[in-house]
């Protein structure tokens, strides 16, 4: 059993606002200080809570997760998880909330991508160490993100159940909206109808309404000493009267002996996730043994068909004759033998290690490259040929071919491999360019031509079927007389039509700001990305700091005039300052990260890993429905 960590203080960043990173401290500096926030996160309720755990003969939920995952077992199951294993999201959900109900570290959940027995799932364990498993109201936007986000790539679902229902002091904030408790168990039934697997174990106890989660699954496992049932004993009591205890109403004797409820009672959690390991073992391994499948299931048939036929249409020494001939001409394709080669080829090609691409740059540059400094510049190719494939024949070259090179180059597009993975990328250049008129238009703007590149490239994704990676660094879309009697709003609408009616996986990287407008074209939260990545230090608003602070304290400042107030040049800095402060500790990508709308902060090195990850857990992403945009303005 793994030795917990030190216990988080009172002052840990997952309790109490985020402290602004600094504009002193560059890339590499400030992530070193997300991870450090990070280590303590993981930490959960801390080391009393933690041994509470173990004194029950229960693992927590990242023991749990490590013993679940394919792969070399990590030492210390509390420590950052390789992407690769496990790419986990939404850690920093709830980080600076619920203060005066002692915060709720990662919202007592964990969540993220990972494989077990060679199946890629989604994997959704409480954290019974916050909060006795509790659902805050931010637990429930992040299941419910995990719920969607295994709906949109048809991931399989793995619930580590271990939780006391809904946290009661906010229950009004859990229970009711199409956003909230309730929309847990609505998921778990349309994700059942459309044959997205999902398996149940029960490791603790689950009650109230929670307990409809594990029942609503295809598979429920349950382990001795766990709960399951709808009123505890004392509840019970209290509504009919009645004297009963755990065990009665809601054990795993019973659940599997009387109720039938269950369909695996296990001893303990380590025999009920290595019955886990098993049950998921027995689903195909991936879509393209399901394809070779459906093929093998079609030979056999016609060559049943065709013995058919031969039976009743020949006399026995013609039929005899016409056999052998069939089966020297034909049976090759048909035979056990044949089937299993072909899965082999297939095995081969999926693991074939011979020629693993590269990166055309190393992964560290991107911290030399890039800079969030007022007036700074980088070429946003250069911080493309850290992750994407190298050519094959140079190895010094990205394979990168960019489309429409030379106009609107404020967005830079192009076709790519990233971990011999096909997909498109949409960036904002930071550096300023020049356009075919003679117009200098400043790094990080989407202009007209910009945006009426971007939305043709993005069409052209859809028609090819490969995902879209969109790189933010905005500051939004060019304003003036010249862009607006260029279009500018048309192209924008253009963009932002093409990019929402998009089919394929879109999967969002913000590198720097995302501000407004910009943060709409590129993808936002509200345009259904498939995974959302940040770096450290990245910005997230409507718009910058010094604009919003700007306005916001002017408006405080009329609004103090109105009432009497004299504004002298001391009180107007000091109105400034606080307003700036507070606008720059919501545009922090931390503050974003707490209330769910970016899935995962990763280390800026380590975006190849986390891209190539991400692109891998989209191989069962239906292709099926049609490209369709409407009416386009043109």
């Amino acid at each position: 059993m793994t030795t917990p960590p030190p216990a988080a203080s009172a002052s840990s960043p997952a309790a109490t606002p985020h402290t602004p990173a600094g504009a002193d401290l560059n890339l590499r500096q400030v992530t070193d200080l997300f991870m450090v926030q990070e280590q303590t996160i993981r930490r959960g309720g801390g080391t009393s809570a933690i041994a509470r755990q173990h004194e029950k003969g229960r693992l927590t939920a990242r023991e749990r997760i490590n013993l679940l995952l394919d792969g070399d077992h990590q030492d210390n199951a509390f420590a950052p998880f390789d992407p690769a294993r496990f790419q986990e999201l939404g850690i920093w959900a709830a980080s600076g909330m619920y203060a005066e109900h002692g915060g709720a570290p990662a919202a007592g959940v964990v969540t993220g991508i990972g494989s077990v027995s060679g199946n890629r799932c989604m994997i959704i364990a409480n954290d019974a160490t916050v909060k006795a498993g509790a659902f805050f109201p931010m637990t429930c936007k992040k299941i419910i993100r995990a719920q969607t986000i295994a709906m949109m790539s048809r991931l399989p679902l793995v619930y580590l159940v271990d939780s006391a229902g809904v946290f009661l002091p906010l229950q009004e904030d859990v229970f009711p909206d199409t956003d909230d408790f309730g929309r847990i168990f609505r998921n778990n039934a349309v994700a059942s109808a459309e044959g997205i697997p999902q398996i149940a174990a029960i490791m603790g106890f689950c009650v109230a309404g929670g307990g409809y989660l594990p029942v609503l699954c295809d598979t429920l496992l349950m382990t001795e000493g766990s709960g399951l049932y709808l009123a505890g004993p004392a509840l019970v009591k209290a509504a009919i009267g009645q004297v009963t205890d755990d065990e009665e109403l809601g054990g795993a004797k019973m659940h599997a002996q009387i109720s039938g409820t269950i369909d695996f009672r296990e001893k303990d959690d380590v025999a009920c996730i290595q019955r886990l390991r098993s049950l998921m073992a027995k689903y195909p391994t991936h879509r393209g043994a399901k394809v070779l499948q459906e093929l093998d299931d079609a030979l056999q048939l016609m060559d049943r068909r065709v013995h058919e036929d031969i039976r009743e249409a020949m006399s026995s020494d013609e039929r005899d004759a016409l056999e052998k001939h069939y089966r020297a001409r034909y049976g090759e394709l048909v035979s056990e033998e044949a089937m299993r080669e072909r899965f082999a080829k297939l095995d081969r090609a999926l693991n074939d290690s011979s020629e693993k691409p590269v990166p055309a740059r190393p992964a560290a540059d991107v911290y030399s490259i890039f800079t969030d400094k007022q007036g700074g510049q980088y070429d946003v190719r250069d911080l493309i040929a850290t992750f994407v494939d190298a050519k094959l024949d140079n190895s010094k070259v990205p394979d990168f071919d960019e489309y429409k090179s030379e106009y609107g180059q404020s967005v830079i597009c192009g076709y790519t491999k990233i971990g011999g993975l096909a997909c498109g990328i949409v960036a904002n250049q930071k550096k300023v360019s020049k356009s075919g008129k003679g117009q200098v238009q400043m790094g990080g703007v989407i202009y007209e031509e910009s945006a009426d590149k971007a939305a043709r490239f993005i069409m052209d994704c859809n028609q090819r079927k490969v995902p879209i990676v969109f790189m933010h660094d905005t500051s939004g879309f060019m304003v003036g007389r010249e862009s607006e009697q260029g279009g500018i709003i048309r192209s924008g609408a253009k963009m932002v039509n093409a990019m929402s009616n998009c089919v394929v996986p879109k999967i969002v990287l913000i590198t720097g700001s995302s501000y407004g407008a910009g943060n709409y074209a590129m993808c936002g939260r509200a345009f259904d990305p498939y995974l959302t990545l940040a770096w450290p230090g990245s910005k997230c608003a409507v718009m910058g700091a010094n604009q919003a602070s700007g306005v916001l304290a002017m408006i405080e400042e009329r609004s103090r005039e109105r009432k009497g107030e004299k504004i002298d040049e001391a009180t107007h800095a000091a109105i400034l300052n606080a307003v700036k402060a507070g606008y720059n500790e919501q545009q922090d990508i931390r503050h974003g990260a707490a209330r769910g709308w970016v899935d995962r902060i990763i280390e800026p090195h380590r975006t190849r890993d986390e891209l190539i990850t991400a692109l891998e857990s989209t191989v069962n992403w239906s292709y099926s429905k049609p490209f369709n945009v409407g009416v386009l303005q043109t």
